[in-house]
């Protein structure tokens, strides 16, 4: 790391406190970020293939959203990055067919997830089933994931955390 924690930009966290990110700041000092985060989230989820992670992905739906739509596909998608601040990604892909309008549900997650701890996984699951219901970042959006996953916003911001480690990491 070339550069003091006080002058790094902590592109995850910008919508937290100074404080929190003077905290995070203070980690990188110590060079206890990665450390933090291993010992919390030390495992790895054993979710690593498409159909796994479809059949993940619906068991989280039908004990929390029985009533949301069907989904169709599910995948790990390496296109997804951090670059353009995708971890997941809900679509519904419309086509003709028979004189008909289908629409079809897909949710696609981030191939970094693949080898991240399992809460982190849910956490994000979380977050695109809610896009079910809920299409906007909003009150009841956050609501809705707090329902499923009650610590969603602790899993969040430690998620920003491991993000902001892997890129420390990979400098």
């Amino acid at each position: 790391m070339n550069q003091a924690a006080s002058d790094i930009t902590l592109k995850y966290l910008q919508g937290y406190s100074e404080h929190l990110q003077n905290q995070v700041r203070q980690l990188i000092n110590e060079r206890r970020l990665a450390a933090y985060i291993e010992q919390r989230y030390g495992q790895q989820h054993p979710i690593q293939s498409d159909k796994a992670l479809y059949k993940y992905i619906n068991a989280l739906k039908q004990n929390h959203l029985r009533n949301a739509p069907q989904i169709d596909k599910v995948l790990y998608d390496n296109r997804l990055d951090l670059t353009h601040r995708a971890l997941g990604l809900h679509t519904a892909v419309s086509r003709v067919q028979g004189g008909k309008l289908k629409a079809k549900k897909e949710i696609r997650i981030a191939s970094l997830f693949k080898h991240a701890p399992p809460e982190f996984l849910e956490m994000i699951a979380v977050h695109e089933l809610a896009h079910l219901k809920e299409a906007d970042h909003n009150k009841a959006f956050y609501k809705l994931c707090e329902y499923m996953l009650p610590n969603y916003h602790q899993l969040e911001f430690d998620l920003r955390i491991y993000l902001t480690a892997r890129e420390l990491v990979s400098e």
